[in-house]
């Protein structure tokens, strides 16, 4: 058994993180590129090495002829009298193997031999690496900060450093040298220096794998997480659904005293997160996507991808939120066009009595049998309409 080589290559295995029939491979080749540097060629050599063991033999097929003048090539023929003392069977013509001794070689096929190895070692390191980090894209994964390229941070993975450029970074959020941080992988590319890795901050995906870190019930897939939207460093949205009646999606992401949603406020550096459960029902769906806002009624077309809403006039300015954040980021969530008016605004414009008045009978009682064709909110939100038992009167 080759101890030291065998040694050495299970440690470059664990180390590199290169495969052992890898690394035998590179083995062979640089064997065949001696003998080609060595004789002239190679066309005739074998070279066999045992997987178990990394014992190698390097040996060279050659046809017998009679003596020495009959030699066209020496690397191909051998005299019947060198054969003999391999093969005393041998005769002229028969071809026979040759150990060839690797101990032989010169100087330059040595050192090329050297060269093709410490070559492949090193693409293969840069493949390992690629394939690990590849394995993890549009996932989160944890560096540190390294140092800054233009405007641009470079984070250390481990083995690999990530490039955050300035166009995914949240707006205001600094970062210094050894500052430990969690990005989303968006992209890897394979290069001649190593892989080339792209990471965000701002991307909507990096709330959502940081809640299936810290929820159990997102990560077993009990709770799913159906849309999200997000203005980086600022607020998102999240829309949830429980597969288990018995689990409140909302609660489970928040947890107790608020302790997973928090973890992952402190992850964004304090980005504000509102969680609001998912529902089929449009209108229902955009309703609850308008939180923390109160909504007195929603239309919704979902032909149109369009609905309209009635607040109560002072949660106006709630709903719609600063600078429209509010119903912005709801629009997004929902992916439906929202027009939100207050309920002086809706009186004037008659959508107030178009979206509520017909849907109530002589008693005040409202239809829920017209709950799914009209895409209203259900009978207890639209009970709780301000000013309707004076219009009643």
């Amino acid at each position: 058994m080759n101890t030291e080589l065998k040694e050495a290559i299970e440690l470059l295995e664990k180390e590199k993180g290169i495969s052992k029939a890898s690394l035998l491979d590179s083995i062979e080749q640089s064997l065949m590129t001696a003998c080609k540097s060595h004789f002239g060629k190679n066309d005739n050599i074998i070279v066999s090495i045992d997987p178990e063991t990394c014992e190698y033999s390097v040996t060279a097929e050659k046809e017998v002829v009679a003596n020495e003048d009959e030699i066209v090539d020496s690397t191909l023929q051998v005299t019947l009298e060198e054969a003999r003392k391999t093969d005393p069977d041998a005769e002229e013509g028969d071809i026979i193997t040759l150990d060839i001794n690797s101990r032989d070689f010169g100087r330059i096929a040595t050192m090329n031999a050297k060269n093709i190895i410490l070559q492949r070692i090193r693409e293969e390191e840069r493949n390992a690496v690629f394939n690990q980090y590849n394995s993890k894209l549009r996932e989160v994964v944890s560096g540190v900060v390294s140092r800054m390229q233009g405007n641009a941070y470079v984070i250390n993975l481990g083995k690999a450093d990530a490039l955050l450029n300035e166009n995914e970074q949240v707006r205001g959020e600094r970062f210094r040298p050894t500052d430990r941080v969690k990005v989303f992988v968006v992209d890897v590319r394979n290069s001649t220096k190593g892989p080339r890795i792209l990471v965000s901050r701002t991307h909507p995906d990096l709330v959502r794998r940081l809640f299936e870190e810290e929820v159990s019930e997102v990560r077993d897939g009990t709770v799913e997480i159906r849309a999200i939207s997000r203005e980086p460093g600022s607020r998102t949205k999240m829309a949830v659904w429980s597969n288990d009646p018995d689990v409140d999606p909302v609660g489970a992401c928040v947890g107790m005293n608020g302790s997973r949603v928090g973890a992952v406020v402190d992850e964004l550096r304090g980005e504000k997160i509102d969680i609001v459960e998912w529902d089929e029902n449009p209108a229902v769906l955009i309703e609850n996507a308008l939180s923390p806002a109160k909504v007195i009624t929603v239309g919704a077309q979902p032909d149109e991808k369009s609905a309209k809403v009635i607040v109560p006039d002072y949660q106006l300015s709630l709903a719609i939120g600063k600078e429209g954040q509010n119903a912005r980021l709801a629009a997004r969530l929902t992916g439906y066009k929202i027009d939100i008016k207050s309920e002086s605004q809706a009186r004037e414009s008659g959508d107030f009595d178009e979206l509520y008045l017909d849907d109530f009978d002589e008693n005040g009682e409202y239809y829920e049998e017209e709950f799914e064709d009209d895409g209203l909110v259900p009978e207890g939100a639209a009970k709780e309409l301000p000013g309707l038992q004076d219009e009643e009167a």
